[in-house]
């Protein structure tokens, strides 16, 4: 799909870390926004930040399905139109195995992750289908790439998420070729998604402490970590070459490279 001024974006999680990235992105290009996310506080913020752009800001919680075809009327009743659907809205869980992971933890991490990204793609495909043209940017992470012991529900709702997109991808293109998907697995982001969570009530920060500090000393360890702008380009980069997997970050590759490799090796096993 190529990005041109004039078209209309939906980004869910739009309120901070890499959806205001990608609204930032795209907004530079021409684009018409609908910023969308759980927190008005925020979202009343970012669409202020946004100046200069054309942006309509909705409220909405993606786990719920009726939140999210709210949107989709919303959408079309300020634009007429949709062009890319970016599913971007996300959460962490607790740092801990799986099985002293709670069940209020999966259930919030597959509604967010893994429903939310399926109540955007049956609200919206309609409408790309419809016009004949369209396409999902899915965030899952650099996690459903690759395994990510001590976070379970987070690891376990990306790989669904990286598998979701990548069929998605296909029954979307049986339709017509204009139409397609996209999933955006980074590594390290600079981004309040720890703060955020923590806000919403889906993980504990220790007192004084923030979601950025502790990434910046895993990136450390891993060789740098991205701005959210840096994703979304990287992100918008792919959706124009027709890509369907971008991994943005260090490292990215070689941890998915080698879960690969030790995939093959398993199953070709005589």
């Amino acid at each position: 799909m190529l990005i041109r001024e004039g078209q209309v974006a939906v980004i869910t999680g739009g309120a901070s870390g890499i959806g205001y990235g990608l609204a930032e992105a795209l907004a530079a290009r021409g684009i018409r926004l609908v910023i969308s996310d759980i927190r008005e506080d925020g979202l009343i913020a970012a669409a202020a930040a946004l100046r200069g752009a054309e942006v309509t800001a909705v409220v909405a919680d993606v786990s719920d399905e009726a939140s999210v075809r709210a949107l989709a009327e919303r959408t079309m009743a300020a634009y007429g139109r949709v062009d890319l659907v970016c599913n971007n809205a996300g959460v962490v869980c607790p740092a801990a195995p799986l099985w002293d992971q709670d069940a209020r933890t999966w259930q919030r991490m597959i509604g967010v992750k893994i429903l939310g990204v399926v109540h955007g793609v049956k609200a919206f495909a309609p409408l790309l289908i419809e016009q004949g043209s369209g396409h999902f940017l899915n965030t899952a992470s650099s996690g459903g790439l690759a395994p990510l012991p001590g976070r379970t529900p987070y690891t376990g709702t990306m790989h669904a998420v990286v598998g979701l997109t990548e069929t998605l991808d296909l029954e979307l293109k049986q339709v017509a070729p204009t139409l397609g998907a996209t999933v955006l697995c980074p590594g390290l982001v600079d981004t309040p998604l720890g703060q955020n969570s923590a806000a919403l009530g889906a993980i504990e920060l220790p007192a004084g402490a923030g979601a950025t500090p502790s990434m910046r000393s895993q990136a450390g360890a891993h060789g740098g970590i991205l701005s959210p702008r840096e994703v979304a380009e990287s992100a918008l980069t792919a959706i124009e070459a027709g890509r369907v997997h971008v991994a943005p970050g260090a490292g990215v590759a070689t941890r998915a490279r080698a879960r690969v490799d030790t995939l093959l090796a398993d199953i070709t096993v005589a």
